[in-house]
């Protein structure tokens, strides 16, 4: 039953994920790709957690942290640079 759950989660994410790729590469402005670029970063981090559910392996968690903190960092560096021109003051 989970095995089940899982694919169906894992595929209905990868549709997710393709229609923010094409956000990414169509958006209109910098803003909508930033935001595409962060909801990208979700839909990664959901296509861990569902792997490492259905491996049941804790590993998979570990990593999903880390692309949480990373997207997180991604994000706020690329809105500082459109509002100031620049990252470190």
């Amino acid at each position: 039953m989970i095995e089940t759950a899982c694919m169906v989660a894992f595929a209905a994410i990868s549709v997710a994920a393709l229609l923010n790729l094409w956000r990414l590469a169509v958006g209109p402005d910098v803003v909508d790709r930033i935001l595409a670029l962060d909801t990208l970063v979700v839909n990664a981090i959901a296509l861990v957690v569902v792997t490492g559910i259905w491996w049941a392996t804790a590993v998979y968690f570990e990593a999903a942290l880390l692309f949480a903190m990373v997207g997180f960092l991604s994000t706020v560096a690329f809105c500082k640079y459109l509002l100031r021109g620049n990252v470190i003051e």
